[in-house]
């Protein structure tokens, strides 16, 4: 039991798997309220006023808000090393595009990744897991795609299945053979090698997704890989429009994608291709943070009636933070978003935007107890303008209190 919560937030309906539209600006609230937990999922919940009689375990919040984990539906944390020398080569003025070309980027990720073990690189990755579990994620999607190559992205499938079986949170694992041309390889040549490989990536992954933006895979290119990802069983997620629009929205909902997923140079004609799909919109507003790159018309989105999620992308060239409360406060002070808004982008959206919405995401009877019980006097709008501030007091995962 979790008794004398000041605000229990994010209560949600059971059989609810998104928000959309004006929906994305409503969230439950309940003031003064208790919880139960079950089996490591939440049983019931109501007043204080008409508390049952406590059995078990207790967890006084004294006046804490109890919300949601964050779930995090596109990340890039199994890497190795750093890039820290592309950092400096950014304050220098050079782009994304130019470091790219200069072989730095997804490749030089690559090149590291090979040279480092199977056991090391786990550890590496394990490190980043603790980080992001420690700042209140429950719910974490994992891509591969600094392999280029078929034995170093099974690699790298295998430490992501590896660090499900090692964590509480809930952990799902996807397949980004297409992140760039692996050394050695023409475009398509590599695109075949992708092809070949999904049958043994389908072994270890859920989802499969492709780089579809200029510089990067055609639209052709996409179409082809993710064909061969759906007949292995692997559903669709796509990166598109970062860098500029060729068509990858329109692919993704072709093929009925999870997600669709930066978002940055979208307009109107994304939008309405968006309107009335299953596809969630994602944006990941950490990434434009870094880059300097505009930020998502996130707005745009929910007032055309589509849903939003939002997502740290954390990895080592555009986006090394994993911190989903900042992801929070740049959806409201960059992109405008009410904090309710940006709230619901990055627990229920986004648990939908990685295929879990109906096991985390919400405060809904028979979910996983994947549970944030902050310190006195917090709420969410104080949660995204004091950003910095430390508020967690105790994170469950799975009904139990955070202990790796």
């Amino acid at each position: 039991m979790i008794i004398n919560i000041g605000e229990l937030v994010g209560i949600v309906p059971e059989g609810v798997m998104r928000k959309q539209g004006g929906e994305m600006s409503e969230t439950g609230v309940l003031k003064d309220a208790w919880l139960r937990v079950e089996d490591g999922l939440i049983k019931d919940f109501g007043s204080m006023t008409d508390c049952p009689d406590v059995e078990g375990e207790v967890l006084d919040a004294e006046g804490g808000m109890v919300i949601p984990s964050f779930c995090d539906s596109h990340t890039h944390l199994v890497y190795a090393g750093s890039r820290e020398g592309e950092f400096l080569d950014k304050i220098e003025g050079l782009s994304y595009e130019e470091i790219a070309a200069r072989g730095g980027g997804i490749l030089n990720s690559s090149d590291l990744l090979h040279r480092t073990s199977e056991d090391e690189l786990y550890e590496q990755s394990m490190g980043r897991v603790r980080e992001v579990l420690a700042v209140g994620t429950g719910a974490i999607e994992i891509k591969s795609g600094y392999g280029l190559n078929p034995g170093d992205e099974l690699k790298m499938l295998r430490v992501i299945r590896r660090i499900r079986e090692s964590v509480p949170a809930v952990v799902r694992a996807t397949f980004l053979g297409a992140h760039a041309v692996g050394r050695g390889y023409t475009r398509e040549g590599y695109v075949d090698a992708v092809v070949e490989m999904m049958p043994k990536a389908a072994e270890l992954a859920d989802y499969v997704d492709v780089f579809c933006d200029e510089g990067f895979f055609s639209t052709e290119d996409t179409e082809r890989i993710l064909k061969a990802g759906t007949a292995c069983g692997l559903w669709p997620k796509i990166h598109a429009d970062e860098l500029a629009v060729i068509g990858g929205v329109e692919v993704a909902v072709r093929h009925n994608a999870l997600s669709v997923d930066h978002l940055e140079r979208s307009g109107p004609d994304q939008i309405e291709a968006l309107r009335g799909t299953a596809t969630m919109p994602t944006m990941l507003p950490g990434s434009s943070f870094f880059l300097g790159i505009p930020f998502g018309r996130a707005k745009d989105f929910i007032h055309a009636g589509l849903g939003l999620a939002l997502a740290s992308d954390y990895n080592p060239g555009s986006s090394p933070s994993g911190d989903m409360r900042f992801v929070m406060a740049l959806g409201c002070i960059r992109m405008r978003l009410t904090p309710v808004q940006a709230f619901n982008a990055v627990t229920l959206n986004s648990a939908y935007a990685m295929g879990v919405a109906h096991l985390v995401g919400s405060v809904t009877p028979g979910k996983i107890a994947n549970l944030i019980v902050t310190h006195p006097g917090w709420n969410l709008t104080r949660l995204a303008y004091q950003y910095r501030s430390p508020f967690i007091s105790t994170v469950l995962l799975r009904g139990l209190p955070l202990a790796i």
